[in-house]
C-alpha cells in the first residue's frame, strides 16, 4: 500500500526541531516525529492517523550519543545490541526486538514511543471502515471500543515495546525537549494509562535521551519475552527483572505487553518477601491483559508466572 502524501522536514538541532514543531502547531498544522520509521511508516501505509507533516530526527547529532550512562533517542537498536558500553540487560532486550534488519533502522526513542496495538486498529483503512471504526481510530466519530463494548472513554490498545521495562528496572531517566524547554522524569512516570495518549509527551515535545544512575552497573538481571515466533514479532508478554547480587531489597520487576503501558511491580515485589514464586503469583494476579493481540488473554496471563520465574533465575 502507498503512503499518503506528506511534507518531510530535516532539522539539524533539537532547538530547530522544537521551533519547527512550534511553528507548525501555531499555524494549525499537525505533524509526527519520525525516528527509524519502522512503526510509523507501516501505520502510514495502512492510513492510520496520518499527518500532513513529518519531522525527521535523523540529522540531529546530539540524539545519537551512546555511552555507558547515556543513550540518545536516535541510537539504533542494532548499535545497542552490539555495544559493549551499555548494560547487558539493555543489550539483551534490544537483541530480541523484531529482526536484525529492522533493528538496523529502529531506534531507542521509537521503541519507547511505539504506538499501542490492537486487532481492531492495526488494519487497513478499508477494513476499519467496514466495521464502523473504533475508539482509537482516526475517523473522529467517537465510536465505542471494540474490545470493551459500550464505552468510549478509555482505549485499551496494548503497549508492546521491549526496551521500556528493562530501562525501568535499571532506574532510567528520560529527558524530554520541547518548545517550553527541557524536563526529565523516571521512565516509569513517562507512560500514561490510555491506548491513545500512551505517554506524557506534550504537543511539540520529543524524547532526547535516556540516562542511567551510576549504580545501574551493579545490577544484574534478565528479560523474558513471549511471542509467536522467535524473530520479528512484538511481545505478547514480557518480564524484566534486575537486582544487585546479595541485596534482595534492590529487586525490581517490570512487565510489558499486558496493558496500555509497561508497568513496574513495586507493591507485588515488596509484599512477597523476596520469594520468586510469591512474586510470580502476585504479578499474575494483578495483570489484566485484554483480547486484542494474537494470544488469548488467559494464556498470556498464565505465562506471566512462567516468565517471572525465568527472569528471576539466579536471584
Amino acid at each position: 500500500m502507498k503512503t499518503p502524501p506528506f511534507k518531510l522536514h530535516f532539522p539539524d538541532t533539537i532547538a530547530s526541531a522544537c521551533e519547527l514543531a512550534s511553528d507548525l502547531l501555531k499555524s494549525g498544522e499537525d505533524f509526527d516525529w519520525i525516528a527509524g520509521g519502522t512503526d510509523l511508516l507501516a501505520n502510514y501505509k495502512w492510513h492510520i492517523n496520518t499527518k500532513p507533516h513529518v519531522i525527521s530526527l535523523s540529522k540531529i547529532p546530539s540524539l545519537q550519543v551512546l555511552s555507558e550512562f547515556e543513550i540518545g533517542a536516535m541510537v539504533r537498536l542494532s548499535d545497542l545490541e552490539d555495544s559493549e558500553l551499555i548494560h547487558p540487560l539493555v543489550k539483551e532486550a534490544a537483541g530480541k526486538v523484531a529482526s536484525r534488519l529492522i533493528r538496523q533502522n529502529a531506534t531507542l526513542g521509537g521503541n519507547l514511543c511505539v504506538d499501542t496495538r490492537c486487532f481492531w486498529f492495526n488494519q487497513s483503512e478499508e477494513w476499519r471502515a467496514s466495521i464502523e471504526w473504533c475508539h482509537k481510530c482516526d475517523c473522529g466519530t467517537g465510536a465505542d471500543c471494540r474490545v470493551i463494548p459500550n464505552q468510549n472513554e478509555l482505549c485499551v490498545a496494548t503497549y508492546q515495546g521491549d526496551l521500556a521495562p528493562n530501562l525501568m528496572v535499571l532506574g532510567a531517566t528520560v529527558h524530554l525537549f520541547g518548545p517550553e524547554g527541557e524536563r526529565s522524569m523516571l521512565l516509569d512516570s513517562f507512560f500514561e494509562l490510555d491506548g491513545i495518549t500512551r505517554n506524557v509527551l506534550k504537543k511539540g515535545e520529543l524524547i532526547g535521551k535516556v540516562t542511567f544512575p551510576e549504580n545501574s552497573r551493579q545490577y544484574v538481571g534478565k528479560y523474558q519475552k513471549l511471542r509467536l515466533r522467535e524473530t520479528w514479532d512484538f511481545p505478547e508478554a514480557g518480564v524484566a527483572a534486575a537486582w544487585i547480587p546479595g541485596q534482595s531489597e534492590t529487586l525490581r520487576v517490570a512487565t510489558t505487553a499486558l496493558e496500555s503501558i509497561p508497568r513496574m511491580h513495586e507493591e507485588e515485589v515488596a509484599s512477597s518477601n523476596g520469594d520468586p514464586v510469591a512474586i510470580s503469583l502476585a504479578i499474575h494476579k494483578n495483570v489484566k491483559p485484554v483480547n486484542n493481540t494474537f494470544f488469548p488473554p488467559r494464556y498470556r496471563r498464565s505465562m506471566v508466572k512462567v516468565l517471572v520465574k525465568r527472569a528471576l533465575e539466579g536471584y
